[in-house]
């Protein structure tokens, strides 16, 4: 077990209808690199993802604090960041995590809750290509890439990525607060 993360906590946002290995990939990756990975959720008990992988669910998003953990990690899958992005709470806790400067994963549709956080504008990001003209309207420059860094904000499409994306994550865990990193 790598020790590059130890002590740090990692808060993975998301509900039913996530997609799997978007939540088990990342976990494993920062769980390996020695943090503490929790699930929050607007969902008070399990969360299921679109292909039957079942999760429980640490804290309820609405009395989490970003204040508490050192990154976020947004997992995609269609359902979860629809319903992500219509929960006030839910919103509001993403967002925090960018007046905070600390890192921030997403990858897939997880992107619907940073446009309704209204953190993208004049950033670069990718996300699954359904998603580009979403991105753009809300300012921020898409691009087709396996994985994007924007000053903490690491961003891939589908999980075909997420060998690239879990190591970038890891680093920008690593690194810290950015200051760029700002809602």
């Amino acid at each position: 077990m790598s020790a590059e993360l130890n002590g740090k906590q990692v808060a993975f946002l998301l509900t039913d209808g996530y997609e799997d290995s978007e939540l088990t990939s990342p976990w494993e990756a920062v769980t390996g690199a020695g943090a503490t990975a929790r699930l929050v959720s607007p969902a008070t008990q399990d969360v299921t993802g679109k292909n039957g992988h079942v999760q429980p669910v640490d804290v309820a998003v609405a009395e989490a604090s970003s204040d508490d953990y050192h990154a976020l990690v947004l997992p995609g899958g269609v359902v979860n960041a629809d319903d992500l992005r219509v929960d006030e709470a839910s919103v509001a806790f993403a967002k925090a995590f960018f007046e905070q400067g600390k890192p921030v994963g997403v990858i897939c549709h997880g992107a619907w809750i940073l446009i309704e956080a209204d953190v993208v504008r004049g950033r670069e990001l990718t996300s699954y290509p359904s998603l580009k003209t979403d991105l753009r309207n809300a300012g921020a420059s898409w691009v087709d890439e396996e994985v994007v860094v924007d000053q903490g904000l690491v961003s891939s499409r589908t999980p075909d990525d997420l060998p690239a994306f879990n190591a970038k994550l890891v680093e920008e865990i690593g690194e810290g607060e950015h200051e760029g990193q700002h809602a």
